[in-house]
């Protein structure tokens, strides 16, 4: 479940290069967005996070709340909430404070109020992995320990989309495939058919991390976080889906 990344081609601006703590970006990428995690509902039915960044090529700053209904793998009616900067004057900070105002009624409908506990992760400053497979269990009382073993497994495959890709990207894009496995064997969780038009045209996908909800013990409540990258203004930008793993 993703933002709509099929206007790049015309809704931005000439690139321009972005300096953070002396590193200077490369004047040829896309956008990577964060993830921030609201919560989830106290019957554990609806999950909430947020997607924010600088948006490659105009500059300006966006950030998006999406509140997802885990148990149709769904985003509720009315979400996601999304806002964009109209100038670089305007800062990721102001945005990020409106797209709370305006989402926090359908954090108080649904109740969202249950804190999110990451079961694990695949940080961005890791190197060298391709980050497809990801082991997890629910987190336990003393260090290191786990209640349940589990893993998830990644694949990508070409398909088809509602975004004319070739047309814009000169590519076919990716779809996803996700499975699990435990000591009982392997599930397949989600399989791409033709990519909806929010997705994009997207060129990869990675495992970013499992959450949880704070005393949610259970595989039934586990969501996973995946990257996906789609064709972006100056190369493929980051966003994120939301996979619930107990359906």
């Amino acid at each position: 479940m993703q933002p709509n990344a099929a206007r790049v081609a015309t809704a931005r601006l000439a690139a321009s290069g972005i300096a953070l703590l002396g590193l200077v970006a490369p004047a040829l990428a896309g956008d990577r967005a964060l993830i921030d995690f609201v919560g989830f509902s106290e019957d554990f039915r609806y999950f909430a996070f947020e997607e924010f960044g600088i948006q490659d090529g105009s500059g300006f700053a966006y950030s998006s709340v999406y509140v997802v209904d885990l148990a149709t793998d769904s985003w509720v009616v009315g979400t996601p909430v999304r806002i964009q900067a109209e100038s670089e004057e305007t800062s990721l900070s102001a945005v990020r404070r409106s797209v709370a105002e305006q989402s926090a009624g359908h954090v108080e409908e649904f109740g969202i109020h249950v804190p999110v506990e990451i079961a694990a992760m695949i940080g961005d400053g890791v190197p060298d992995t391709d980050a497809r497979t990801l082991a997890f269990g629910a987190p336990a009382y003393l260090p290191g320990t786990v209640s349940g073993a589990y893993t998830l497994d990644l694949a990508t495959f070409e398909t088809t989309a509602t975004s004319p890709c070739a047309e814009w990207f000169s590519m076919q894009p990716l779809g996803y495939e996700l499975s699990i496995a435990d000591s009982g064997g392997t599930r397949l969780v989600h399989r791409d058919q033709n990519l909806p038009r929010s997705r994009g045209c997207p060129s990869d996908y990675r495992l970013h991390s499992v959450v949880m909800p704070f005393g949610g013990t259970t595989l039934s409540n586990a969501v996973a976080i995946i990257s996906v990258y789609p064709g972006g203004f100056e190369g493929p930008d980051r966003r994120f889906l939301a996979v619930p793993l107990g359906l």
